[in-house]
């Protein structure tokens, strides 16, 4: 299997508001949207992408992660744009956690001091 992008989907009940706030999240908006209405998609890395999906019966059930660089710059950048993720955690091995839920309860959770391997 040669696997050349990764997609996540984010199940969303409302497609206007949903995307005003994944802009929020991600500081720009959608890369593509294929299907307005449906679907909108945001580039969020190299060959990662970010897929906003009306899909009710599933809304509030996604679990999307980031590892970022500089967890607190992430966070401040995230209250600049009028959204708070919750109190930084820590983890094993001083990986640094902290979430924030969408409009619809999917959770986001940026990971500071993420490696590859343990």
């Amino acid at each position: 299997m040669s696997v050349t992008h990764v997609l996540a989907v984010v199940p969303v009940r409302d497609f206007d508001a949903s995307v005003a706030w994944y802009e929020s999240l991600f500081g720009f908006p959608p890369t593509n949207i294929p299907m307005p209405g449906i679907l909108a998609e945001w580039r969020v890395t190299e060959n990662g992408w970010v897929q906003m999906t009306v899909a009710a019966e599933h809304a509030g059930t996604a679990l999307l992660n980031f590892a970022v660089d500089e967890l607190e710059w992430h966070l401040a950048e995230l209250e600049g744009r009028g959204l708070r993720a919750g109190d930084v955690q820590v983890a094993s091995k001083d990986v640094r956690l902290a979430s924030i839920r969408d409009r619809d309860g999917n959770t986001i959770t940026f990971i500071g001091n993420f490696r590859e391997k343990y």
